[in-house]
């Protein structure tokens, strides 16, 4: 490593061969709002896997995916603001930047925060992105608010409580006083929703046998396409959905004027892709989602852990997310 440029091992993607390859990166130093950090723990998530499939069969490029870390700060820009070397941090990073499946990163001081002081590099590396998407969704989306506590139940159904975003989004709608019904498929994920603060948990096939206006607010943590008439159904006059995943297909919102319903979209990387002013609203949560941790407001959603970033712990990390079962998060720790 010189003062002007870092050499490190990455482990990229490259598209033509459907794989992952250990390559050597170099990267200028650090300007402006960036930091260069030290990656201590990465954690994978959906996002890698479409990113993945978007980029497969094109063509010999390389990609480094990975969005959530624990890092330790090594150098700042020179328009950064409250980060030194040294410090320890948590962040899910940009779409469009380079990933955190290397030993080191380049990544925008404005949306990282410090670690929470609990929590170990890889509990905290689980946590960033669904943190982030889960209290966007409820909060900035949804109009939820966190504090002071709202007088009233509000009744909220959580699409797939037991997946990353889902695990989040209980428990910070416990922590605002709502009440929570959440889907799950198996008994073991539909227990782990009732640990984290679920009030009601059903199958997920027995959406259809129930009442139609029963809430008065819906996140979609899952396939959108799949439920989208079951949640126009399902949601409240007046009431609000907000789903994560992308559409295939055509749907009709003509339903939801009869009930003055609303569908908005959750995508926690906007702030990035568009240089907004949110950006610093992202390090805000993330450093009240710290606080939130080290209160014991908030338990960390960590259940599978690999050692060691390499081509066979990715691919590996990679297929158990793509099965869908996986509750909670996967870090590969470095």
């Amino acid at each position: 490593m010189t003062d002007s440029q870092i050499r490190f091992s990455s482990v990229a993607f490259q598209g033509s061969s459907n794989s992952f390859r250990q390559v050597e990166t170099v990267l200028q130093a650090p300007d402006g709002h960036d930091l260069l950090v030290r990656i201590l723990a990465v954690s994978v998530n959906p996002v890698d896997l479409k990113v993945r499939q978007a980029k497969t069969g094109l063509d010999d490029s390389l990609h480094v995916l990975g969005w959530d870390a624990t890092a330790i700060v090594e150098r700042v820009g020179h328009k950064v603001e409250g980060f030194k070397p040294g410090d320890r941090i948590w962040y899910a990073g940009q779409i469009n930047r380079a990933g955190s499946n290397a030993e080191y990163q380049l990544v925008d001081a404005r949306i990282v925060s410090r670690a929470p002081g609990n929590l170990d590099d890889s509990e905290s590396a689980a946590m960033p992105l669904t943190l982030l998407t889960a209290w966007e969704a409820l909060f900035d989306r949804l109009g939820y608010q966190l504090w002071p506590v709202e007088a009233g139940k509000k009744r909220l159904l959580i699409i797939n409580g037991a997946g990353g975003v889902g695990s989040v989004a209980i428990q910070l709608a416990s922590l605002a006083g709502i009440e929570v019904t959440a889907t799950a498929s198996r008994a073991e994920s539909q227990q782990w929703c009732r640990d984290l603060g679920a009030s009601h948990v059903l199958p997920h096939n027995e959406l259809t046998g129930m009442a139609a206006d029963q809430f008065d607010r819906i996140l979609c943590c899952h396939d959108t396409d799949r439920y989208f008439e079951e949640m126009v159904r399902l949601v409240a006059p007046y009431g609000l959905i907000c789903a994560l995943s992308s559409t295939t297909k055509d749907h009709n919102l003509k339903p939801l004027m009869a009930k003055s319903a609303g569908f908005v979209w959750e995508y926690m990387f906007t702030p990035g892709l568009y240089q907004s002013h949110l950006m610093a609203r992202q390090q805000q949560i993330l450093s009240q989602g710290a606080t939130l941790f080290e209160q014991g407001k908030l338990k960390p959603t960590l259940t599978q852990r690999l050692r060691g970033m390499s081509p066979e712990n990715l691919e590996k990390a990679h297929r158990l997310v793509e099965t869908g079962k996986l509750m909670g998060k996967l870090v590969i720790q470095a």
